[in-house]
């Protein structure tokens, strides 16, 4: 299935690229955002694109080969975005756009091991060179800690179960094998969620250490935008949303002291406006003919 950018349009006008500006996205995938944002500041912008995942560079460049020197694809995590731009001589930047949800080109390749509708190895890394796979964890991991990160990461009501019913069942290589057995230890779920969802999100983003790597850029990347930048962070489950919408929140105050506090000490300055206090969503025409992008929340902020 060919990879279709989550929220386009919505990307596109709320980021506001402009002509000749300089722009990263820190999470290139195929190339589908990048490209619009391209055209966009043609012919003379630049555009910095990121990616964890080799196999989604390679599709970039081959999609974006056309800009020539106006796009720099390098492999390597957001969360480095400073050391990034330094490497480049780039001071500051005018946008920055961030989409945490999976390519359909992960979801669909079995030997990825991120999707348990097909039959593949308990992988779930963004790069392959990555020391630890969601084997590892499934296999090395103890009960207790087994159990918290699926309900830390996977908010699984069932995780202590789900972690007993794993370590009698060790060692496990296969997705389809795991989820069989989340789905024989809970059983049907009132939703029509798959049983087993939520613990392999739990898996991939403990795997990946999602959300230290988003906490870690929010900041990195309120520093690297211009005045009137804008910073676009495309979420798909509620923890990297209250991330980014606490984030977001924080930087829009003056005063950050607690309430018990009746003179402000803090000294802070606000620093970010947001463009949209609630996120956008797509649209039913999107969601009809991209499924996967039913969960997608769009929040956009901009540097004062």
């Amino acid at each position: 299935m060919q990879h279709k950018p989550v929220l386009f349009h919505e990307v596109l006008d709320t980021l506001n690229p402009i002509p000749g500006g300089m722009y990263v996205d820190g999470t290139v995938g195929a190339g589908g955002h990048a490209r619009g944002i391209v055209e966009a500041i043609s012919p003379k912008g630049k555009l910095l694109g990121l990616d964890r995942d080799p196999a989604a560079l390679k599709i970039a460049e081959s999609q974006l080969a056309e800009f020539g020197n106006q796009v720099i694809l390098i492999h390597g995590s957001y969360a480095r975005l400073k050391l990034h731009l330094n490497n480049l001589n780039w001071n500051t930047v005018d946008g920055i756009l961030l989409d945490l949800g999976l390519s359909s080109m992960q979801l669909d390749n079995p030997d990825r091991g991120f999707s348990f509708r097909n039959a593949g190895p308990l992988d779930m890394r963004f790069d392959p060179a990555h020391p630890i796979s969601a084997a590892d964890l499934v296999n090395q991991s103890s009960r207790d800690d087994l159990a918290d990160l699926i309900f830390k990461f996977g908010e699984e009501r069932y995780s202590r179960k789900i972690a007993d019913a794993i370590i009698a069942n060790r060692p496990l290589e296969g997705t389809q094998e795991l989820a069989d057995i989340i789905k024989r230890t809970i059983g049907k779920t009132p939703s029509r969620i798959h049983p087993a969802t939520k613990t392999f999100q739990a898996l991939r983003i403990a795997v990946n250490h999602e959300l230290e790597a988003l906490e870690a850029f929010l900041p990195i990347a309120l520093e690297a935008l211009n005045p009137g930048g804008r910073l676009a962070v495309i979420a798909f489950h509620s923890l990297e949303d209250r991330i980014v919408k606490q984030f977001f929140r924080l930087e829009s105050r003056d005063c950050v002291c607690p309430p018990e506090i009746p003179i402000c000490v803090c000294e802070h300055k606000k620093q970010l406006l947001e463009i949209n206090r609630r996120p956008i969503r797509p649209e039913e025409k999107e969601i009809n003919e991209n499924p996967r992008s039913r969960s997608a929340k769009l929040r956009v902020a901009e540097k004062i």
